[in-house]
């Protein structure tokens, strides 16, 4: 077989002893930069984080690098913060590195330009993310990367986790030599989370490769004093141009200076790389080139067509800028006929993508008879096979080829697609292949990971782990796909014929997903469910699946993990036991020893959770084999067709729309890969309330609500995050027909009289967090098993949703019962269970539903408010609900602020439209008092809007022509009907709306702060709500200046040691802000006060809200997620306030301290958290001062408000006397 590209041949010089160890390639890229950096400045971005978080882990356990020191590790405010430091370090002497991706490297553009013309030798590790444009994806292809390549940053890329060890070292040694700086990439997620078995490089061996001479020269040309220069500096027309050659040389210089120490690395690993590795037939014809991981499934389908006969190959790009053509054209074979460039990105309205532009410019350039031709494949990670190669090659070897194609989708609306065959097999199947199907927050995609690394461990086996995961929170898809082998594994592409697949949530059997077609022929199938017997798979599992499993003559395995996990006090945490059951099943490993290996494990990665927790994962795991049934089952499954139906099939004949029938239901299936072009919008425009259709199913356990008991207070249904407990009322009338079991009791609130109330679940949207029923003051609420409450509780639900009139003009919106009496429209969202975000933002929806428009940042609160394809914002029965829209995570605040100068010009429009008509007398008088009406109370939503509707109606039969009566008193030749047609275009701005910027504090308190600052500076009637988490939450939790004092975060290892920054004091200072402190655990009126408040303030409002975390790592879960935020105020952690800029007109004070003194101690609250106890576990001493420091800050800022208060109210009276 012919070499490729992504497995270099060995060197022929002696080598220093090496280890294999399984690892990611966002680790092994780091082992480089650690070694070689005196800096590094970070800020979390997926998937990078890790990178950062390593470096900044190795540094607070004082691993020293090259230089003798720990590597200063420091989290900026954004990547626009991270660009400048790195600048500044590397002016300052100090060679420094950073870790990025996607929208955080483009922040960083103006000063890579700065980095590369001042020739500073900094390196940026970038894992490749899709940019955000008709939509985010965190997912990997080259848009990010690609729009770096003019600022004059070399570039070298990655393909492989072992590339990822080997040339991050050719990266750093190449940035000091030829003081250029570098970006060395690799494919986000398929090749930076994915684990491989690689041979680890020395760095003691790599010291002496480093040039000192070059090190010192860089450190003399620092910004010094003693020898002082100026740079930066501002030039005219006359010298800029001849200054910017100037560089020419360097870059000249550095495709040789980089293969040199690809050489030297070869001496010390054996492994050799060049600039362009070729690999295939020596006389080919027809040959790829590409980059990064699409190298290895090019060269594996490469070497399959070659021993088929083919004269094929391919071009493994390393170093694209500078791109030597000559390189290039050197490593393609003489007889080359075709060539086909392939790009991992694109870019709209160019003649092709930028690597086709390069290889035909330097085909062009050579002289050499080359067809060129460019083609588009795998953005946003999406799978390239080597069946897709094989049609490239197909279409190169085609009488009548396409020069600029796309491969892997189907283009009917632009027919640049090329067709793909069938699956195409390549090489010998790896030893063992294994697909889990998990649950996030299970652990199943640790669990992968973990076994990937005992068996590599203890067996020698070479692995090949990569875990996928849709875009929601805990609680979503994740599936992982393992591999085994006695030799490396080159096949960065799904597994699609699996010895072993697993499914770990039993209600995936009903979600279409096809799992079955994974896996190979007699291959081992495994459900976590207490399914025992063919009797109760036929009862619970479709036939479509059964058919499958039994045409393939799968094994079949079920396992009740769920009930164990829950015995032994995991809650949901399955992956231990499943592990141990794939291992067992798999026989990979002698059981015995794999148990070892995992107590072992358990003991050391869980230890930070204390033994509590360890004892209860080796009772597990100990027990984990003794529900593992094997189910027999009859021939008769191939050809059966009765059973449950999916989940799909089961609302086939409700009436959907086309998006719900065309793009809905295939995503949901997983089949999205197959939908068409034509079956999406150009704009990414999106339809709302999808989730209602989802039906997830995924609580084990569910609320039961006792009537006898319920105090009729709604909180159960206030602090639900996923809107799946509401209060319903209903007329005696409307309970005739009731299913048994359906009670009610009398409403006891004035307003209701006379009425029956009732609390529901939705059993199906539910995901069991256990909020409501420890919120529940009257303990009116248990939960109870899903499946003993699944049938009636649905039977129920249909019944009030068919049957019960919602009744929203009962009560108004100032009381918890009166929202809660109004429909949510954000419901059944994909958010953490027991999220601290989610009833905000509901309970916005609640009061300015049908009038709310939102800015939403980039976050938390963007993915489980807009993840394709289920939306959770909904309409009301008119078809009105929020318009939400996302921009980026840095612009939030300017966003939002554009968005309500857009209103505002649009509604002023409206008034001048309105005044033009009443200043001519246009109309008859009853719509002119309309009119008149309208102006003088437009900014009171209720009566704005329904004097709207009142006046549209009187002007329809105007625009439709001549009004019927002559008696309107308009000025002769006035043209009622255009004037009438001009209002109309601007009915919908009769109601006033409520514009709301809402986003993190990792937004509101950094990155976006400055955005912030501005627009609440400017005056303008704008609201915004920050979800304060006190951290990165959509990223892993890394710390925000809203983090604690003492608390462990992402990179705050040893406790942060600073102070959270206040950002609702800083506000009051403009004096014209209103601002809010809020906490609905604490107290809900005040937040309902405070929104209202806000939305009424005829000026910028900032409500700032307390949202606990599932990062936070609390005590009982997320279930206590109210009562942890009681707590938070009554020890003054968080205190209440609201400042309110319109009582300082009326002579009071503007601000009012909401919550009591504090009364609790703060060092039992913290406890209660992991985020604190974890570091007083590890550094008692260091835990136990930053907490005392915490507690005197948070006494203190309650006594800075009780004085501010009390200053107000004199300055008052002062000025009153």
């Amino acid at each position: 077989m012919a070499q490729t590209p992504s497995t270099p041949a060995s060197a022929s010089s002696t080598t220093t002893k090496s280890q294999l160890q399984a690892m990611d390639g966002m680790t092994a890229a780091a082992q480089a930069a650690y070694a070689l950096s005196d800096a590094a400045f970070i800020y979390p971005i997926t998937p990078a984080s890790r990178m950062a978080e390593t470096v900044e882990r190795w540094a607070c356990d004082g691993r020293l690098n090259f230089f003798g020191s720990p590597v200063e590790v420091k989290e900026m405010q954004s990547e626009k913060g991270v660009a400048g430091a790195l600048h500044g370090a590397l002016a300052g002497g100090a060679l420094t590195s950073t870790f990025t991706a996607s929208q955080g490297l483009m922040l960083m553009i103006p000063n890579l330009y700065k980095l590369s013309g001042e020739l500073l030798p900094g390196v940026l590790h970038v894992t490749c993310r899709s940019l955000s444009a008709h939509a985010l994806s965190i997912f990997g292809d080259h848009q990010d990367i690609m729009a770096i390549r003019a600022t004059g940053l070399a570039m070298l890329a990655s393909a492989t986790v072992q590339e990822c060890m080997d040339l991050s070292w050719v990266a750093h040694l190449s940035a000091i030599d030829g003081s250029v700086p570098f970006v060395h990439f690799f494919d986000g997620f398929r090749t930076s989370d994915a684990i491989e078995t690689i041979e680890t490089v020395d760095p003691e061996a790599m010291k002496p490769l480093v040039d000192w001479d070059k090190v010192r020269a860089f450190r003399q040309r620092c910004l010094e004093p003693e020898r002082p220069q100026v740079r930066g500096t501002a030039q005219n027309s006359d010298i800029y141009f001849q200054n910017r050659e100037a560089a020419n040389p360097y870059y000249d210089k550095l495709p040789a200076l980089v293969q040199a120490n690809m050489d030297k690395l070869a001496k010390v690993t054996g492994r050799q790389y060049h600039l362009f590795d070729y690999a295939g037939a020596p006389d080919a014809t027809h040959v790829i080139v590409t980059m990064a991981s699409s190298a290895q499934v090019v060269a594996q389908t490469v070497a399959q067509l070659q021993h088929e006969g083919h004269k094929v190959g391919v071009v493994a790009v390393r170093l694209y800028r500078p791109f030597s053509g000559a390189h290039l054209m050197e490593a393609l074979p003489q007889t080359v006929e075709c060539v086909s460039a392939l790009d991992r990105t694109k870019e709209p309205g160019s003649l092709g993508e930028p690597l086709f532009e390069d290889v035909a410019l330097a085909v062009l350039s050579s002289g050499r008879a080359i067809k060129v031709f460019g083609g588009r494949y795998g953005l946003s990670s999406k799978d390239f096979t080597p069946a897709q190669v094989k049609a490239v090659f197909d279409n190169m070897d085609s009488s009548s080829p396409k020069e600029r194609f796309s491969v892997g989708i189907t283009d009917d609306v632009t027919y640049l697609s090329l067709p793909v065959g069938e699956p195409f097999q390549v090489g010998k199947a790896p030893k063992s292949q294994a697909v889990f199907y998990g649950f996030g927050s299970d652990g199943t995609v640790g669990a992968s990971k973990q076994a990937a690394r005992i068996l590599s461990r203890e067996q020698g086996t070479y692995v090949q782990e990569y875990s996928w995961f849709d875009s929601k929170k805990s609680g979503g898809l994740t599936i992982c796909y393992l591999r085994l082998d006695d030799a490396p594994i080159q096949a960065p592409y799904l597994i699609d014929n699996a010895d072993y697949v697993a499914c770990h949530k039993s209600i995936y059997v009903r979600r279409g997903y096809p799992m079955a077609s994974r896996l190979k022929e007699g291959g081992t199938f495994v459900i976590n469910a207490p399914w025992t017997t063919s009797q109760d798979w036929e009862r619970q599992v479709p036939a479509e699946l059964r058919q499958a499993l039994a045409k393939k003559h799968a094994k079949l395995y079920a396992v009740d993990a769920t009930s164990l996990a829950e015995k032994c006090g995991l809650g949901g945490k399955i992956n231990l036991i499943m592990e141990c059951v794939y291992l067992k099943l798999s026989g990979l490993m002698d059981y015995d020893r794999f148990l070892d290996a995992l107590k072992k494990d358990i003991a050391q990665v869980y230890a930070a959770k204390g033994s509590k927790v360890v004892n209860a994962d080796i009772q597990a795991v100990q027990q984990a084999l003794d529900s593992l049934v094997a189910i027999d089952y009859p021939a008769s499954w191939a050809t059966d067709t009765q059973g449950p139906l999916t989940q799909a099939q089961e609302q086939a004949d409700c009436i959907q729309s086309a998006y719900v029938k065309d793009v809905f239901w295939p995503m949901e299936e997983l089949k999205g890969d197959d939908l068409p072009i034509s079956a999406l919008t150009p704009d990414g425009f999106t339809p709302l309330g999808t989730t209602a259709l989802e039906k997830r199913t995924v609580a084990v356990n569910v609320p039961l609500w006792d009537a006898d008991k319920c105090v009729q207070c709604t909180q159960c249904s206030f602090v639900c995050p996923h809107a799946a407990i509401r209060p319903f009322v209903a007329t005696d009338q409307e309970l005739s027909g009731a299913p048994a079991g359906f009670d009610t009791k009398p409403a006891r609130h004035p307003d209701l009289k006379g009425l029956n109330f009732r609390i529901q679940v939705f059993p199906e949207d539910c995901v069991g967090c256990g909020s409501c029923v420890y919120r529940c003051p009257g303990h009116a609420l248990s939960l109870q098993p899903l499946e003993t409450q699944l049938e009636t509780q649905k039977e129920a639900l249909e019944f009030c949703q068919g049957s019960i009139s919602l009744k929203t003009d009962l009560m108004p919106t100032t009381s918890v019962v009166g929202t809660q009496l109004q429909p949510p429209l954000l419901q059944f969202s994909s958010c953490c269970a027991g999220c601290g975000e989610t009833p905000h933002v509901k309970l916005l929806t609640q009061i300015f539903g049908d009038r709310l428009i939102m800015a939403n940042a980039t976050g938390c609160s963007s993915i489980w408010g807009a993840y394709m394809p289920a939306i959770p914002y909904a309409t009301n029965a008119a078809g009105h609900g929020p318009a939400w829209g996302n921009s980026l995570f840095e612009d939030n605040g300017e966003y939002g602020y554009g968005i309500a100068k857009g209103v505002k010009i649009r509604r002023d429009h409206l008034a001048q439209c309105v005044n033009s008509a009443l200043s001519q007398k246009a109309f008859d008088p009853e719509t002119r008092d309309l009119m008149s009406t309208w102006l003088s109370s437009k900014d009171d939503p209720d009566a704005a809007y329904s004097l709207g509707v009142a006046i549209a109606e009187k002007l329809e039969p105007y625009a439709d022509g001549p009004h019927p009566s002559a008696a309107s008193g308009a000025a002769q030749g006035l043209d009622e009907r255009s004037l009438a047609a001009e209002v109309l275009d601007y009915k919908e701005m009769f109601g006033k709306k409520s514009v709301w910027a809402v986003g993190g504090d990792g937004w509101a308190y950094d990155i976006g702060y400055g955005g912030l600052d501005e627009v609440v500076a400017s005056g303008e009637n704008i609201n915004v709500l920050v979800l304060d988490t006190e951290g990165y939450s959509n990223t892993g939790g890394e710390m925000s200046k809203a983090t604690q004092l003492g608390a462990v975060t992402g990179f705050t290892y040893n406790g942060k040691r600073t102070p959270k920054k206040d950002l609702g004091l800083m506000l009051t200072q403009y004096g014209y802000v209103y601002v809010a402190h809020v906490s609905f655990g604490a107290d809900m009126n005040q937040l309902i006060q405070a929104l209202h408040e806000a939305d009424s303030y005829d000026g910028p409002s900032v409500v700032i809200a307390l949202c606990p975390c599932i990062s936070w790592q609390i005590e009982g879960g997320m279930s206590s997620v109210t009562g942890i935020m009681r707590e938070a105020t009554q020890t003054g952690y968080w205190p209440l306030w609201r400042f309110d800029p319109r009582k300082s007109a009326q002579g009071d004070d503007p601000l009012t301290v909401d919550s009591p003194t504090p009364s609790k101690p703060l060092k039992p609250f913290l406890a209660k958290m992991r985020r604190y106890e974890s570091l007083a576990d590890r550094e008692p001493q260091l835990s136990g001062r930053l907490q005392s420091e915490l507690a005197k800050d948070s006494d203190a800022v309650y006594r800075r408000l009780s004085g501010l208060v009390d200053m107000c109210g004199s300055q008052e009276k002062g000025d009153e006397q």
